[in-house]
C-alpha cells in the first residue's frame, strides 16, 4: 500500500527537477556573477582592498548606500500606504492607480531620468519651489534619493498588497469590539501579521536601488565625490579598461545585495516561527 501513498506530479520526479534548477541557475545567475569574482581576484587582496576603499570609491558607495535606504524607507511607508488604499477601499480610478504602480517597471530607465530631471531641474515643476526654499531637487544627492524612490516603489507595494489581502478581517474587527483603538489595532495584529512582507519589499527596493544606473545618471549630475553613484563609477573603470577595477567596486555591491537579502530571509524566517509558537 506504500505505492498509493506517493504523490504523483505532472512534472518529473524530484531528481531531475533538482538538477535543472541548478543547471538553470548555474548558467544564468552563478556562472555569470562567480566570474566577477575571478577578474576582481587578478588585483590581489591588498589591490582589492585598495580599489574599494580609495576616497572616489568610498564616496560613491556612501551615496548610493545611503540615498538607496532612504528611497527603500520612504517607501516603507508611503509603500503602506498605498497598497493598504488599494487593498481596503474601493474607489473611482482605483485600477487606473493600481496600474500606475508598475510604470517604474514599464519604463525605460533612461525615460525615467530624462523625466525626473526635468521635473527637478532648478527651472522644473517641482524643483523651481524646491530652490526657493534652500533645496537642490536635480544634481544633489536628493535628486539620486527621489530617483531611487521612484524606480522602488512598486517592489514594497507588489510585496505588500497579498498579505494585506489574506490578513483577517475578523481579528482587526474582535479588537474594536474589545475596544481597541485603531492605533492599537494596527500596531498589535496588523504590523506584526505584514512584517514580513514590509522587510521583503524593503530589502528588494534597497537591492534595486544599490545597482540603479538609468534613471540616475541624469539626475545626479555625476560629480566625483559629491553625486556620482557606484554603478556610475563602475561604467566610468570599464571605459578606461580598468576592468579589474570595475569588477572589484561590483563585487561589493554583489556581496552587500546578498547579506542584505540573506538578513530579511532569516528575520522572516524567525518571524515566521515565532508567529506559529504564538498560534
Amino acid at each position: 500500500m506504500a505505492f498509493l501513498a506517493r504523490r504523483h506530479s505532472v512534472l518529473p520526479g524530484f531528481g531531475p527537477t533538482l538538477g535543472f534548477s541548478f543547471l538553470y541557475l548555474s548558467l544564468v545567475v552563478l556562472i555569470p556573477l562567480s566570474l566577477l569574482f575571478f577578474r576582481s581576484a587578478d588585483l590581489g587582496w591588498g589591490g582589492f582592498w585598495n580599489v574599494i576603499t580609495s576616497p572616489r570609491v568610498v564616496a560613491a558607495c556612501r551615496l548610493s548606500f545611503g540615498a538607496a535606504f532612504a528611497g527603500a524607507a520612504v517607501n516603507a511607508v508611503c509603500g503602506l500606504v498605498v497598497a493598504w488604499t488599494l487593498v481596503r477601499y474601493r474607489f473611482p480610478g482605483q485600477r487606473l492607480l493600481d496600474a500606475v504602480i508598475d510604470l517604474p517597471f514599464a519604463l525605460p530607465t533612461a525615460v525615467s531620468g530624462i523625466a525626473l530631471t526635468t521635473l527637478y531641474a532648478p527651472t522644473g515643476w517641482l524643483g523651481r519651489p524646491l530652490d526657493a526654499i534652500g533645496l537642490k531637487g536635480a544634481f544633489s544627492p536628493l535628486g539620486v534619493t527621489i530617483a531611487l524612490t521612484f524606480i522602488g516603489l512598486p517592489f514594497v507595494v507588489r510585496t505588500l498588497q497579498p498579505a494585506l489581502e489574506d490578513l483577517d478581517l475578523d481579528q482587526e474587527e474582535a479588537a474594536a469590539v474589545l475596544g481597541a483603538s485603531r492605533w492599537r489595532t494596527l500596531r498589535r495584529i496588523v504590523l506584526p501579521a505584514i512584517t514580513p512582507a514590509l522587510l521583503t519589499g524593503f530589502a528588494l527596493a534597497f537591492a534595486r536601488g544599490l545597482g540603479e544606473y538609468g534613471s540616475v545618471v541624469f539626475i545626479s549630475g555625476n560629480m566625483p565625490m559629491r553625486t556620482e553613484i557606484a554603478p556610475l563609477l563602475i561604467v566610468a573603470k570599464l571605459e578606461q579598461y580598468d576592468y579589474a577595477g570595475a569588477a572589484a567596486i561590483a563585487v561589493l555591491l554583489l556581496v552587500a545585495s546578498f547579506l542584505l537579502l540573506l538578513t530579511i530571509n532569516l528575520l522572516q524566517r524567525w518571524s515566521g516561527r515565532r508567529h506559529m509558537r504564538g498560534a
